[in-house]
């Protein structure tokens, strides 16, 4: 890759999104829930913006490709480790959660090693991380501004982007078997 595309905003906002995990687990942990918050729409707001301007501006690098889904692995797990030590109801999603991303990375590491395409980000990974983005600010507001921990809204938040999540996971799964299946073709 030549440098003067390492140095892209899509990348310096894949980078800050990184940075930013340690300033939202921090007040998440000491109960700062509003700064925690704030933190976390900016953390969303970068993952926006770092997709939109690669695409129009195109700045897409080879780099990116991998900061952007790692900044969301690192962010999701991170948030999912945080939200279960604060919030127990959340323990069960969080080791789904994990185990989830492992498996992507196990698929992610067997493409790179067999020298396939990475599998592009579809609509249905998108909607399970908005959704799960969306659950956190609505859990995080509450308690900062209103003190509510309501364990309904909690489980239900997070059965709905379990079921967002596992369903990406099948799909993505599929998508990996229609990659690997075409690998084994092309080989003599």
């Amino acid at each position: 890759m030549k440098r003067k595309y390492f140095f892209t905003t899509p990348n310096f906002l894949s980078i800050l999104r990184i940075a930013l995990i340690i300033p939202f687990a921090k007040f998440l942990l000491d109960e700062n829930y509003l700064s925690a918050f704030w933190v976390f729409v900016f953390s969303s707001l970068t993952d926006f913006f770092d997709g939109l301007l690669a695409r129009r501006c195109k700045k897409e690098t080879d780099l990116g490709k991998i900061l952007d889904p790692l900044a969301d692995k690192l962010t999701i797990i991170c948030t999912m480790i945080c939200m279960s030590v604060k919030f127990s109801k959340t323990l069960p999603f969080m080791i789904i959660f994990i185990i989830k991303e492992l498996i992507m990375i196990v698929a992610c590491c067997w493409l790179i090693k067999n020298n396939l395409k990475s599998i592009k980000s579809k609509w249905y990974g998108k909607l399970a991380t908005a959704f799960f983005y969306f659950s956190i600010l609505i859990i995080t507001i509450l308690k900062a501004l209103w003190d509510i921990e309501n364990e309904f809204l909690i489980s239900s938040l997070m059965i709905i982007v379990l079921i967002l999540t596992l369903n990406a996971l099948f799909r993505y799964f599929l998508v990996f078997i229609e990659y690997k299946n075409s690998a084994d073709k092309q080989r003599p």
